[in-house]
């Protein structure tokens, strides 16, 4: 059965703005090992400088999971910039994986980069990583449909920010990967859920729709949640989850 489960964090965001969901995940099936990644250029990685191509980004966190023991195969929760890494390594090592769940991702071709990134949210997207002064606050009402809910996490989120920051260069060029990532060739060879926010006013909810019916994979959509749905309903994000891999992931551990 499958031992580990690996959460891919997103844009600028690290282990820490997981919140609890790593625990909610973890109680919704039992047995299992959760286990949370930074990309280079964020959090534990932060002094490393940011790969131009998200390819690139999958050794560190494979790197990661060897440090903490973790066992394969591992099943991929990746949100936004994160699914695209966990599409990545579904290419370059499917061999270690049972399972992806991507949640308000995109990619080529699929969608184009209006719809990946609405582009009315260009120029203050542009200026959030120019400026440090109001950014967190920002950011959960970009990424959040009820903001004034979470309150709370904005002193978590500065002082992370405050802690490990993320430098300018390595936002863009993460923000660069992002926008070049492409995935090519048939669909990966394993079960995949797209989870996708009808409520995302980041990333256009039709992105995940658009990949999910070119991969054959089924697809959930949450009513009113914002992009980041751990956030705004981590719960339902994990009974969802739960429920889905009961169904479509093996008993005996594979080989």
């Amino acid at each position: 059965m499958v031992k580990t489960w690996v959460l891919l964090r997103g844009l600028t965001r690290e282990q820490a703005h997981w919140g609890d969901f790593a625990q909610t995940l973890a109680q919704s099936m039992p047995g299992t090992r959760v286990v949370t990644v930074d990309l280079p250029g964020a959090g534990q990685l932060r002094h490393q400088t940011c790969p131009l191509r998200v390819e690139h980004m999958v050794q560190a966190c494979r790197e990661q999971l060897a440090e903490a023991n973790a066992q394969a195969p591992y099943a991929l929760l990746g949100l936004s910039l994160g699914g695209m890494v966990a599409a990545a390594w579904s290419r370059a090592w499917p061999q270690e994986l049972a399972a992806l769940v991507l949640v308000n991702t995109s990619m080529r071709p699929y969608s184009p980069p209006g719809r990946r990134l609405r582009v009315q949210l260009w120029p203050q997207l542009l200026r959030l990583l120019a400026s440090d002064q109001g950014a967190e606050a920002a950011i959960l009402h970009l990424t959040s449909s009820s903001p004034e809910r979470h309150t709370h996490v904005l002193a978590c989120w500065q002082a992370v920010r405050e802690s490990r920051p993320v430098s300018r260069a390595n936002a863009l060029r993460q923000l660069l990967a992002a926008a070049r990532y492409r995935w090519s060739g048939p669909p990966p060879a394993l079960p995949v859920l797209l989870a996708r926010s009808l409520g995302d006013a980041l990333v256009s909810p039709e992105c995940s729709s658009l990949i999910a019916s070119a991969w054959g994979a089924e697809l959930i959509s949450h009513p009113n949640a914002g992009h980041d749905l751990p956030l705004d309903d981590g719960p339902w994000l994990a009974q969802q989850v739960a429920a889905w891999s009961a169904t479509q992931l093996p008993t005996k551990r594979l080989r």
